[in-house]
């Protein structure tokens, strides 16, 4: 860990050649931050690894900095393979999600509209921000990539070919009882991921209120579905994903580098 300020930027990094920052983030470095010539941060870029840059300029709302040093080289794969499928929720709970995601390792965020999402507007631009945020505060070289919001179907025919599906649910197979009862319950996701080691996967949270009877059918009876279940409780979507990534990244992620 470093004290130097440590951003996200689109520039190409190569030793001794200059870029500008854009002005918001001149503003960050020069007027937050108090840096000036000759004072230095750690950029990324997601292809280049990191690089201390000191700044080389400062004029008005603009400066420019200039890569002086290698610090880490860019993994040969930087984005892990797992996605996360969510069905958005009320906005501070869908700006949580985005951010813990991505401070869980997250390679992909696909907002997913299913016939019980009841937030069916995202602001892709706002996600993007939250992201870079999130991966400039916790180390990561890359910053995830997000999409607009897609149908069920339209989201599981996108995810590439081999991607195995973790559909967390949460319901039971009787009718008639609170959430299905007891009958018909999926597999501990503890025990699921077990066999799913070394696949690129997916995991899918469904909205509040939970996925419907003909999209749950549907789920299981897609190929390379692994339903699974969180445990006794019904979690909020915003708990779900986070507890569904934690155990992933713990059996089949890189905690265990």
């Amino acid at each position: 860990m470093s004290s130097m300020p440590r951003l996200f930027v689109n520039s190409d990094l190569v030793a001794g050649n200059a870029f500008e920052f854009d002005e918001e983030q001149a503003k960050y470095l020069t007027r937050v931050m108090r840096l000036g010539v000759g004072d230095a941060a750690r950029v990324f870029n997601g292809r280049d690894g990191e690089w201390r840059a000191e700044i080389s300029a400062v004029a008005g709302r603009r400066a420019e900095m200039t890569p002086a040093e290698q610090l880490r080289e860019q993994p040969a794969q930087a984005r892990a393979p797992l996605t996360l499928l969510f069905a958005p929720v009320k906005k501070s709970e869908t700006d949580f999600i985005v951010e813990k995601a991505t401070e869980l390792g997250a390679g992909f965020i696909q907002p997913v509209i299913t016939e019980r999402t009841q937030s069916r507007t995202v602001r892709l631009d706002r996600f993007e921000k939250i992201a870079l945020e999130a991966a400039e505060q916790t180390e990561r070289l890359d910053v995830p990539l997000l999409a607009d919001a897609l149908g069920l179907d339209a989201a599981l025919e996108a995810l590439p070919a081999g991607t195995v599906l973790i559909f967390c649910d949460e319901a039971g197979d009787e009718a008639d009882a609170p959430w299905g009862g007891q009958s018909g319950r999926a597999e501990p996701m503890v025990q699921v991921l077990e066999g799913l080691k070394g696949q690129a996967a997916a995991i899918l949270i469904g909205p509040e209120g939970g996925f419907s009877p003909a999209e749950r059918g549907f789920l299981r009876a897609r190929e390379g579905t692994h339903p699974v279940s969180l445990g006794p409780r019904i979690l909020r979507a915003e708990t779900a994903a986070v507890a569904a990534m934690t155990l992933w990244q713990a059996i089949c992620g890189d905690w265990g580098n």
